[in-house]
């Protein structure tokens, strides 16, 4: 793996060779990553993984038209062939008045923000086995849970230099540490499965073995002898691991390009109380060993911790430039990029600050309602905000969580259930996006 300043120099070694071919501007995105994986299954070994892999993509603008390409190749006989063509394919290409790169006056200037995102030590294959290890046999003691489909732990760092004609040129890296297992209980017709895992930056800050196998087994055994649900109009509270997807929807309907295309659900919606509810939403890049932070986005600009939602307002959209231009903005440090191809728009670490009232508080005058802990199919239409997903949890009676329940459907608007939303207070931070439990009323429920 090169070091970041070998990854840097060999973006902007790209990028020099577009201008000296005749771009008029041009960006270079470099990204490498390193991962180790162990699994196991019922004691044994299933399998040892290393992968290894880098990935250099060039943009170039001839004028108003562009284009883009990627290799996996980094001979210099190979990127020299890669400008070239690349360059062909821009003059060639459509003019599009909104592409370019990011104002040259906004780019990120400042030396880079510390964020921590790496951990010198890396576990050897053989402490990735042991911990795979423990945390399914933790898992398959759990008295109820009959089998299992594995545990496993990985490893992994990646790096990322991004350079452009204009004067950015910037690179950082990430490690992971990761632990998962995924075990059934129950036999027959009646097996249930369920799963837990954690992964973080520095694996000091990850859950022992133990701890997520134990996780794994107690949530498959709650799942067993699942009882039907009549259909009805009922409150859904949603648990933190499936929250965040209402959070993910949400984003969706914000991002730029959707905004110019005029295919979200929020088109009309800015400056708006979404929320009754005096929510907040923070997207945080610069959060210290955050599982997406990132120093600059993907055109160089620099980035800042925002509230998306402020006491229940959505307070703008998230902008790559090419959006910003086409709706007469101004970019906002969201671009987001992959190997090949334009920029887009997306967020970093993610949160809905909590609530007051405690899981139980939240559900306590719930007679009759869906304790939801997983959501199966993507039934959202962006456009319209209709939501309709298969799901599976446990019914709530008289204020406590009752019996399991499966093959049941969640519906509503999206608009209609984040004005009806209301969070816990048991904001944890374990994913790129989180959130408290959520609860929703007035949802409609059709039961299997």
């Amino acid at each position: 793996m090169l070091s970041l300043e070998e990854a840097q120099s060999r973006a902007v070694d790209l990028v020099a060779a577009a201008r000296r071919a005749g771009a008029d501007a041009a960006d270079a995105i470099y990204a490498c990553n390193a991962s180790t994986n162990v699994s196991v299954r019922l004691g044994a070994l299933e399998d040892v993984e290393r992968s290894e892999g880098e990935e250099i993509g060039l943009r170039v603008f001839v004028g108003q038209r562009s284009a883009s390409i990627s290799a996996s190749d980094m001979n210099p006989a190979t990127l020299a062939t890669l400008v070239d063509r690349c360059i062909a394919m821009a003059r060639e290409a459509p003019e599009d008045p909104y592409a370019g790169l990011a104002p040259e006056d906004r780019l990120l200037r400042r030396k880079l923000p510390a964020l921590d995102l790496t951990d010198p030590f890396e576990p050897e294959p053989a402490d990735l086995r042991e911990r795979a290890m423990i945390a399914e046999e933790a898992a398959r003691a759990v008295p109820g849970v009959t089998n299992s489909e594995g545990g496993g732990a990985a490893t992994g760092r990646s790096q990322m230099a991004l350079a452009t004609s204009h004067g950015f040129a910037g690179a950082y890296a990430g490690t992971s540490h990761s632990t998962w297992v995924s075990v059934l209980a129950g036999t027959g017709a009646d097996m249930q499965r369920d799963h837990a895992s954690h992964s973080v930056r520095h694996i000091a800050d990850l859950d022992d073995a133990e701890t997520v196998g134990t996780r794994a087994g107690h949530r498959a055994v709650a799942r067993l002898h699942p009882v039907k649900v009549e259909s009805g109009v009922m409150p859904v509270i949603f648990d933190p691991r499936i929250g965040a997807s209402l959070v993910g929807h949400l984003i969706g309907g914000m991002v730029g390009p959707a905004i110019a295309r005029r295919s979200s659900f929020l088109l009309e919606s800015l400056g708006e109380k979404l929320f009754d509810a005096p929510i907040t939403i923070i997207d945080d890049p610069l959060r210290p060993r955050g599982l997406r932070s990132r120093p600059f986005d993907g055109e160089g600009l620099p980035v800042e911790r925002r509230a998306l939602i402020d006491a229940g307002v959505l307070t703008g959209w998230l902008m790559d430039s090419a959006s910003a231009r086409q709706l007469g903005l101004e970019p906002t440090g969201h671009a987001s990029r992959g190997g090949s191809g334009a920029p887009g728009a997306g967020v970093t670490n993610v949160h809905m600050e909590p609530g007051t009232l405690s899981p139980g508080e939240l559900m306590a005058d719930v007679k009759r309602g869906l304790y939801v802990t997983e959501l199966i199919g993507m039934g959202v239409n962006g456009v319209t905000g209709d939501y309709s997903r298969g799901a599976a949890g446990f019914l709530i009676e008289n204020g406590a969580v009752a019996q399991a329940v499966s093959e049941i459907t969640i519906a509503g608007n999206l608009k209609d259930m984040f004005r009806a939303l209301v969070p816990a207070n048991d904001l944890l931070f374990r994913y790129g996006m989180n959130v408290p439990t959520l609860r929703i009323d007035g949802m409609t429920i059709a039961g299997g």
